[in-house]
């Protein structure tokens, strides 16, 4: 059988160009005004975002990103995306049990969902290379309409006037994929999980409103009905976004052997003032540290690499927070980044679609 040209893009969310306010207000307005981020209609969607949140927000949020921003490396995302771009290449090259002739050829391209290395100038690439078939692969464990949703969705606008649309496969979600899950287990023990006194499972959360559109659609009422629906998975809500956040928590957990006890899975970055998933993160690391909890350490498995969220939000802002309610340390663990175990996951998952 002839050997295929397979393209596999790797997508992640995307990074402002530069930690400057004008770069970050950029980021921030086209990120901020996607349809699926703030589900608001067109326009009270572009009032809000740039009437109301990217005038008072971009200056704060570069003022961050500058304290993440390396003078060699740029964007932690950016980096560890683009390396392990290059170790998955090198993976398919360099696999001793795929040569020949009759064995299908991988490339591997990045693009981000916003700004630089753009979703669609990528494709464009893709498009010239004239692949048999194309396997994309959002670089978020779980699924959610505001990422692998809106991933997924540009790709079908941008190849809808493509004449010549070649065999195209969406990887949806991995969050339970036994190689994933003890690759974030052996990070966190990496630490010593004995050094704790507790294990905080610190997902990015969305709007409850999200989660309701998301129920309807799958036809699941849970959302509405039932309290703390996402806690369990079953054939209505297995494609919720809570629900395999939840669950890729367990998994992690039981790997580690911990006890129900030992954890508590919470959800971080809320933006405005609408309800969202809870319990927020910000207020558990405050309930642990009166609790006399001092040592905590905190897996955030939403994240494959490392960025604001992680290496800002956890490490320096829930720290500041949890000394100042009695704790002492809040230890993250590291996104899985570029490790082999990490890269040897995605290979196997793309082996598998091939």
């Amino acid at each position: 059988m002839k050997n295929k040209k397979i393209g596999v893009l790797l997508v992640n969310l995307g990074t402002p160009d530069s930690p400057k306010t004008s770069d970050v207000r950029k980021y921030l307005n086209e990120f901020l005004t996607d349809e699926r981020v703030i589900d608001y209609p067109w326009l009270p969607r572009q009032v809000l975002v740039k009437g109301v949140i990217t005038p008072f927000r971009a200056r704060n949020s570069a003022k961050t990103y500058k304290e993440i921003w390396s003078d060699i490396t740029g964007s932690p995302l950016m980096h560890h995306s683009l390396q392990l771009q290059k170790k998955l290449q090198l993976a398919f090259d360099n696999d001793p049990h795929r040569a020949g002739d009759d064995v299908d050829e991988y490339e591997v391209f990045l693009a981000m969902r916003y700004q630089s290395l753009g979703l669609s100038s990528v494709l464009e690439k893709m498009k010239k290379k004239q692949f048999d078939k194309i396997i994309v692969f959002p670089l978020f464990p779980q699924y959610a309409s505001a990422t692998t949703g809106s991933v997924h969705q540009l790709i079908m606008k941008s190849m809808a006037d493509w004449w010549e649309i070649p065999d195209i496969t969406f990887i949806n979600s991995y969050f339970d994929n036994p190689e994933m899950i003890a690759a974030y287990a052996d990070a966190g023990s990496v630490h010593g999980i004995e050094n704790y006194d507790h294990i905080l499972f610190s997902f990015h959360g969305l709007p409850i409103r999200q989660l309701k559109k998301a129920s309807k659609d799958n036809g699941c009422n849970y959302c509405q009905t039932v309290p703390d629906c996402c806690q369990s998975m079953n054939e209505k809500n297995k494609h919720c976004y809570g629900s395999q956040s939840y669950a890729t928590a367990y998994a992690i957990a039981d790997q580690l052997g911990l006890s129900k006890n030992q954890y508590t899975i919470c959800f971080q970055s809320r933006l405005g003032r609408d309800p969202w998933m809870q319990p927020y993160a910000s207020e558990v690391v405050e309930e642990l540290a009166k609790r006399g909890v001092k040592k905590i350490l905190c897996f955030c498995p939403a994240f494959v690499a490392d960025c604001l969220e992680t290496i800002y939000e956890v490490a320096e802002e829930y720290q500041e927070e949890f000394v100042e309610h009695g704790g002492e340390k809040i230890q993250l663990v590291e996104s899985l980044n570029d490790r082999q175990v990490w890269v040897d996951c995605i290979k196997n998952i793309l082996l598998k679609n091939s």
